[in-house]
């Protein structure tokens, strides 16, 4: 009985999440959407702060409960999902000619910061210097994203802001579905991290392995729905810059946070410095580098990258 109610408040933990991170995320474009800003930004900040919530609340309350393997197994899991598992879903099914100088600056920011969590791992810890060095990236991806955002307003001579009359009842709407959204994403980030690492004590499983499976993709499921929809709307931008914002925002933000709130340095288990931070690293490389070069998404990539985080997850759990 005990066993049957942990899964079912963990399961019910995934659907707040999922429809809490739905309706956060579909608020959150619309706002961005009525101000004119180009596509790709919207996905790499609003869509991206409002889809990363999950991972961010998950890491920071295991973190704060003293369930570190869990902290960083989810942010970084959530991040090697993201490129291994829904990037290549979106490359298999939207290949395709890119601006480099679009997705350059997000690309070296987010290979910058898997470097610094590989180098952190060396150390055995996330601590105040590398915390403060990875917070120095987030604000250059803000920085980066707010003068792209600028000089596209400009470009179109203001943007749509000032042409789209905004209707009082959708505006509440909207709002609405922005508040129950972020109350859906906390509970379920609660139920996750409780019930998740009771789990996994009932199971004999490592925090570790728990926090980059089950928990990583969990939480990675509202970018999972961002993407399928822009994939049936054929809006390969959004869901692009979706990933790769938040990413970003998973280990330059997530992991920081979670080592300052409960204000001391987050120790990095040998299993996850020996597996889950490279395999970051890699997939990483595997999803961004050819695109730089060649100015492509390639059907191979999403291919290849599948292959990768299928044996990745394979030697996670025989390990």
């Amino acid at each position: 009985m005990e066993l049957t109610l942990i899964i079912a408040l963990f399961l019910l933990g995934i659907v707040f999440i999922v429809k809490g991170g739905d309706l956060f995320v579909d608020a959150a474009a619309w706002m961005a959407e009525v101000s004119g800003i180009p596509k790709l930004i919207i996905g790499a900040t609003i869509v991206s702060l409002a889809t990363t919530l999950p991972e961010m609340l998950v890491s920071v309350m295991a973190a704060a409960q003293g369930k570190v393997d869990m902290a960083i197994g989810n942010a970084v899991g959530s991040v090697t999902a993201n490129l291994g598992l829904i990037m290549a879903i979106s490359l298999i099914c939207m290949p395709g000619v890119i601006r480099r100088r679009d997705y350059l600056a997000k690309a070296v920011l987010m290979l910058a910061a898997s470097a610094l969590v590989v180098v952190s791992g060396l150390m055995g810890q996330v601590g105040l210097a590398i915390s403060l060095v990875l917070i120095a990236v987030f604000a250059a991806f803000l920085w980066e994203n707010v003068s792209s955002a600028v000089h596209a307003l400009r470009a179109e001579g203001g943007g749509r802001a000032g042409k789209i009359s905004v209707e009082k009842k959708v505006l509440v709407m909207n709002l609405l579905k922005f508040a129950v959204g972020t109350v859906g994403i906390v509970w379920g980030a609660d139920l996750l991290v409780d019930n998740g690492s009771e789990l996994a004590r009932l199971a004999g499983i490592s925090e570790r392995v728990i926090g980059v499976t089950v928990i990583a993709v969990g939480t990675s499921l509202p970018e999972l729905i961002t993407t399928l929809t822009a994939i049936i709307k054929k809006q390969s931008s959004l869901s692009v810059g979706n990933i790769l914002g938040a990413n970003i925002i998973d280990l330059t933000l997530i992991l920081p946070l979670s080592s300052l709130v409960p204000g001391k340095p987050l120790p990095i288990a040998a299993g996850s410095s020996a597996l889950d931070l490279p395999a970051c690293l890699l997939v990483g490389t595997i999803a961004l580098v050819p695109t730089m070069v060649t100015g492509k998404f390639h059907r191979w990539q999403g291919i290849l990258l599948l292959a990768v985080y299928g044996g990745y997850v394979f030697l996670t759990c025989i390990a």
